[in-house]
C-alpha cells in the first residue's frame, strides 16, 4: 500500500518553502519540494532537502523536568502555574515575562500572547524575531500606519531591477535567490547588491556597493535628492498620497555625489551607475534583510529605502516596492499575533486605546496590556536586575543568540524562576531551567505559520512525537487554566486557536486595518486539514483577496496617506578605537540555521563547513599577526571567542565576519554573540548585532589536533575544540596552549582507547607532527593527526575513510598520512553537500575535463542539480580557474 506524501511547509527561513514528506517502509522519511507550493514551486535548498536527515530523537527532550528529575505533566503545569501566579500576586503582573520564538506555529504564538497580554495583562512577551526584522516593523508603521510588506515574491520576477540591501541571498533565502537567478536569465533583470561584504550573492550582481558598515541611510538619502534633482519623482503620487516628502528631502542635506562617497567609502563612479540604474527603471524592487535590520539605525534604514519607493510611486504594482525579507519561518506569524512586546494581535496598536478596547472586549480578558512591554534585551537587562521574578522560555537559546550572551546566561542562571518549553534536552539555554517542557518537533505538531510575501501555510504532522511531547499551545493553553482561565482557554485543537484568531482579525474592521482573515473565521475541521497556502489579507465577504498593498494610495495611518520620515544620516556610535579597531560582522553561513539543535544533526549539512571562522582581510590579517589557517580570539568588551582564521579578499578591509550558530554544545568558545554588543535602535529595540567594535589577535596554540572517529571523542580538559558529526561518527578540531611532550596520550584520551587497541601510530619529532590510526579487525575506525602548526590535513579524506576496510599494510599506512596518495583522491573542501562534490574535483572538471560554465559542472559531477545552493560557489570556481 502506497502511503501518501504529507504536505507542510519547511521550518527554516522566511521563504516559506512547500514540502512533501513520505514515509518509506524502512520507517525513514523522504523530502521533497512540493511543486504546487507557490512560494517554491518543488525547489528546496540545502538544509531543506536535509530534513529528512535532522528527525533523530536521541537528543529529545521527551518528559517533564523539574530540577532535573522527571515528573508528569500534571506536576510540572502545576507548578508553572503557581510560580508565575505567585511572582504576580507579589510584585505585580509586569514582573514575568515570556521570551517567545519564531519556530512557534501562529497557534503556539495566538495563546502565548492571549494569556500574557489580557489574562497576566502584561505585555512582557517578546521574541527572539526581534533580533532579526523589529526594524522592519516599526519602519512600516511609521510609514504605512501598519506593518505591512506590499508586495509578493512574483515582483522578483516582474522586476527590471532588484536592489539587494544587507541581504545575502543566495546563503539566507536560497530558493528566492534561485528564483531571482531563473528570471535574471530569462528576461535579464539586473541586480545590485549592496553589502559591505562580497558574498556569494555577488555572483548574481551587475554592480556591487561595498559600502562602509553603517552607511546605508546615507547612501539612500543621497538616491532620494538625486530622484529629486534627476526630476523622475511621482508628483501627482506624493502630493495626492503622501505626507513629508518636502522634510525627508530637506534631512538629506547637500546629499552630493562627492558627499556620499565619504560617508560610504564608494566611489563616486559606483554611486552614480546606481543612482542612475534606480532613476531609469521603473520596475524596481528593493529587498532587504538583516543588513538593514540589525543596527543601531535599522528603522531609519528601512524608511530611507520606503521614502525612495513613495517619492517615485513604485510601491504596490507588480515588479515595484520595498520588500522585508524575514529570517525565521513564522516571524511574521508572530507579528501578526501580536508576539512583540509593542504590538496587540491582529496588528492592533498596544498605544490605541480603540485597538486594547477591541481586543479586550473579543477575548473577554479582565484586563489589557496598557502599555509597551520590555523588548529583547531590555528584557533580559530586567531579569539581570531582579525586575523579573519568573521567565518562560519557548523554541529558542538565547545564552547562544542574544547580543551580550554571557550577560544574558548570568541573568537566567539568577532568575527565582525559569521555564524552558524545547525539543532538545541539552541546550546551553535548557541547562538552567527550573521546569523543562519537552514539546513537539516539526513533522510531529500542526498549525500554520506566514511567509515573508504574507502567505499562510499549514504545518501538518507526519510522525508521533516521542515520550510525552507535546504542543507549545498545548502547553500554555494548560498553564492558562491552572491560572484561572479556564473558558478563555480552552482550546481543544489547532484549529479552534486558528479560528479564534480569524475572527478577531475582523473584529471592528471593515477595512480599517491591513491584516484581515476573517474570511476563515468559520473554517471546519476538515477546511483546516484541507487548507491551501492563501496569501492575506482574505476579509469576510470578499471573493478574492489583493496580492499587492498601496498602489491605490490608500494607507492606514489616521490620515490614509503614506508617511516621508526623516532620516538624517548618524554615525555608527562606539567607534572603533585603538584598542577594537576592527568591526565585527555576523550572520549565517549556508548551511546551518540558527544554533544548531536541528541542522547539527545531518553530517553533510557540516561538510561544506564544519567550524566557526573569523573572515578576515589580508592586509588585517597580516596587521593583526594571524595566519590563514590557524586560530584566533576575537574580543570584545562583553566577552571572547576563539575560531579559525579564514583570510578572504571578499571581506571589507577595517571589517570582519564570523557566524552565528556556535553553541557550548559544539564549540568550547565559539559563541560569537558573547562578544557583540548589545546597544539596540532606539525605535524598534532592534540590536545592531553587525557593528561591534573588537580586537583580534592570535591564539597561541602550542599544537593542533584532528579527531575522526566513529565514537563521539571526550574533549575534557582541552583548551579549544569544535565538534561536528561525520557520517557514522564524529569530528573534532582541537588545540592545546602548551606543548605536548606525550601526544599519544592526548590521541587515546580524546578515544578513551582501551592499551590493548589496535592501533599504529606514527611521530616525527623533528617536523613535531603524530599520528594514530585505530581498527576494529580490518575496519579503520579512528585516526588523530596532532602537529606544531595548523594541520593541512585533508577533512574530506579523513572523514571519508572513517569506516573503510584497510587490510594491507600500505593502506594502513596511508590512513596515517592524512593525504591523498596513488589510488587514494582528495575531493577536497566539500562545495555541493547534496552530492558531496568538492572543490578538487570541480577544479579538474574545469581544466582537465573542460567545463566552463556551471551548467556543465551540473552535467559532468551533478553538483548544483538538486537544491542548487553551491552554484554561486561553483560559479566562483568557474570564474576564479578561466581566469
Amino acid at each position: 500500500m502506497t502511503v501518501q506524501p504529507v504536505r507542510t511547509t519547511c521550518p527554516y527561513c522566511g521563504v516559506g518553502c512547500g514540502v512533501l514528506a513520505q514515509r518509506a517502509s524502512d520507517g525513514s522519511i523522504a523530502i521533497t519540494g512540493d511543486p504546487e507550493h507557490p512560494a517554491n514551486r518543488g525547489r528546496l535548498c540545502s538544509k531543506g532537502s536535509a530534513l529528512g536527515e535532522t528527525l533523530s530523537h536521541d537528543d529529545r527532550l521527551e518528559y517533564p523536568l523539574i530540577d532535573g528529575r522527571r515528573v508528569t505533566w500534571a506536576k510540572a503545569l502545576d507548578r508553572v502555574a503557581r510560580e508565575f501566579s505567585a511572582a504576580i500576586a507579589a510584585n505585580g503582573p509586569d514582573s514575568v515575562a515570556f521570551y517567545v520564538s519564531g519556530q512557534l506555529l501562529t497557534e503556539d504564538y495566538y495563546v502565548a500572547n492571549k494569556l500574557m497580554k489580557g489574562f497576566i495583562g502584561s505585555a512582557n512577551i517578546d521574541t527572539n524575531s526581534r533580533l532579526c526584522m523589529a526594524s522592519s516593523v516599526a519602519g512600516h508603521r511609521r510609514a504605512f500606519g501598519a506593518d505591512t510588506v506590499p508586495g509578493t515574491y512574483e515582483d522578483f520576477e516582474a522586476a527590471d531591477l532588484v536592489v539587494l540591501v544587507g541581504s545575502n541571498l543566495a546563503w539566507c533565502h536560497p530558493v528566492l535567490y534561485q528564483r531571482l537567478a531563473a528570471a535574471r536569465e530569462a528576461r535579464g533583470t539586473k541586480v545590485v547588491v549592496i553589502d559591505p561584504r562580497r558574498t556569494a550573492t555577488c555572483e548574481l550582481a551587475d554592480l556591487h556597493l561595498a559600502l562602509a558598515p553603517g552607511s546605508d541611510v546615507a547612501l539612500f538619502n543621497g538616491l532620494l535628492a538625486q530622484l529629486a534633482r534627476a526630476g523622475v519623482l511621482d508628483r501627482p503620487y506624493i502630493a495626492t498620497h503622501t505626507d513629508g516628502f518636502d522634510a525627508a528631502l530637506a534631512a538629506t542635506g547637500p546629499a552630493t555625489i562627492a558627499g556620499i562617497a565619504r560617508l560610504t567609502g564608494l566611489r563616486a563612479v559606483e554611486i552614480k551607475a546606481f543612482y542612475e540604474l534606480f532613476a531609469s527603471t521603473p520596475r524596481v524592487v528593493t529587498a532587504y534583510s538583516q543588513g538593514v535590520n540589525q543596527a543601531t539605525a535599522g528603522t531609519d534604514k528601512v524608511n530611507a529605502i520606503i521614502n525612495c519607493h513613495l517619492a517615485t510611486g513604485r510601491i504596490g504594482r507588480p515588479g515595484m516596492g520595498p520588500f522585508s525579507l524575514t529570517g525565521q519561518p513564522n516571524a511574521m506569524g508572530g507579528r501578526e499575533v501580536g508576539g512583540l512586546a509593542n504590538m496587540l494581535a491582529a496588528h492592533m496598536n498596544i498605544e490605541d486605546a480603540a485597538h486594547r478596547d477591541i481586543v479586550r472586549a473579543f477575548w473577554g480578558a479582565p484586563r489589557i496590556a496598557e502599555k509597551t512591554g520590555l523588548k529583547a534585551v531590555d528584557m533580559f537587562r530586567a531579569v539581570g536586575d531582579g525586575r523579573i521574578k519568573a521567565l518562560w522560555i519557548m523554541a529558542t537559546n538565547p545564552i547562544d543568540s542574544m547580543p551580550e550572551a554571557d550577560t544574558v546566561r548570568d541573568a537566567i542562571k539568577g532568575c527565582p524562576f525559569v521555564v524552558v518549553s524545547d525539543v532538545a534536552r541539552y541546550t546551553d539555554t535548557t541547562a538552567h531551567a527550573h521546569v523543562l517542557l519537552p514539546s513537539s518537533a516539526w513533522g510531529e505538531k500542526d498549525g500554520t505559520v506566514t511567509n515573508s510575501e504574507r502567505r499562510i501555510s499549514r504545518q501538518r504532522a507526519f510522525s508521533k512525537a516521542p515520550g510525552a511531547a507535546r504542543p507549545d499551545w498545548w502547553q500554555l493553553a494548560e498553564v492558562g487554566r491552572r491560572m484561572g482561565f479556564p473558558d478563555a482557554f480552552d482550546f481543544a485543537t489547532p484549529h479552534a486557536i486558528f479560528a479564534e484568531h480569524a475572527a478577531l482579525s475582523g473584529a471592528a474592521n471593515a477595512g480599517s486595518r491591513d491584516f484581515d482573515i476573517s474570511a476563515m473565521a468559520a473554517i471546519k475541521p476538515a477546511g483546516y486539514d484541507e487548507l491551501a497556502p492563501v496569501q492575506w489579507p482574505q476579509p469576510k465577504g470578499k471573493a478574492a483577496a489583493r496580492a499587492r498593498f498601496f498602489a491605490d494610495g490608500r494607507f492606514y495611518t489616521p490620515s490614509r496617506r503614506g508617511q516621508f520620515v526623516t532620516t538624517p544620516f548618524r554615525a555608527m556610535a562606539s567607534a572603533v578605537s585603538d584598542d577594537y579597531p576592527l568591526v565585527l560582522n555576523t550572520g549565517r553561513i549556508r548551511d546551518q540555521w540558527h544554533t544548531m539543535t536541528r541542522t547539527a544533526k545531518s553530517a553533510r549539512l557540516l561538510t561544506h563547513i564544519a567550524e566557526p571562522a573569523l573572515e578576515v582581510h589580508p592586509e588585517d590579517a597580516a596587521r593583526c599577526g594571524l595566519e590563514d589557517g590557524a586560530l584566533c580570539t576575537v574580543t570584545s568588551p562583553h566577552g571572547a571567542a576563539t575560531l579559525r582564521v579564514a583570510t578572504s579578499t571578499a571581506q571589507r578591509r577595517g571589517s570582519v565576519f564570523a557566524p552565528i550558530h556556535w553553541t557550548g554544545q559544539f564549540a568550547s568558545s565559539g559563541r560569537i554573540d558573547a562578544v557583540v554588543r548589545g546597544d539596540v535602535d532606539p525605535v524598534s529595540g532592534q540590536p545592531g548585532l553587525k557593528q561591534t567594535p573588537v580586537a583580534v589577535r592570535p591564539y597561541k596554540a602550542a599544537w593542533y589536533g584532528l579527531v575522526s572517529s566513529r565514537v563521539r571523542p571526550t574533549l575534557d580538559g582541552i583548551d579549544h575544540w569544535v565538534l561536528a558529526p561525520l557520517q557514522g561518527g564524529w569530528r573534532a578540531e582541537i588545540a592545546g596552549l602548551t606543548a605536548l611532550d606525550d601526544p599519544t596520550r592526548i590521541a587515546r584520551m580524546c578515544l578513551g582507547l582501551a592499551p590493548d587497541a589496535d592501533a599504529i601510530d606514527l611521530r616525527d619529532a623533528a617536523e613535531g607532527r603524530y599520528s594514530l590510526a585505530v581498527f576494529d579487525g580490518a575496519v579503520l575506525v579512528a585516526t588523530v593527526f596532532i602537529g606544531r602548526a595548523p594541520l593541512r590535513t585533508s577533512r574530506s579524506l579523513t572523514a571519508e575513510q572513517i569506516g573503510a576496510a584497510m587490510a594491507d599494510a600500505r593502506a594502513r599506512a596511508q590512513a596515517l598520512a592524512g593525504q591523498p596518495g596513488g589510488a587514494v583522491k582528495d575531493r577536497g573542501p566539500i562545495v555541493c553537500s547534496c552530492f558531496g562534490v568538492g572543490r578538487n574535483e570541480i577544479a579538474a572538471a574545469i581544466t582537465a575535463g573542460g567545463c566552463r560554465t556551471v551548467a556543465a559542472i551540473g552535467q559532468a559531477l551533478k553538483a548544483g542539480t538538486i537544491c542548487g545552493s553551491c552554484r554561486p560557489e561553483i560559479a566562483q570556481l568557474v570564474a576564479g580557474m578561466r581566469a
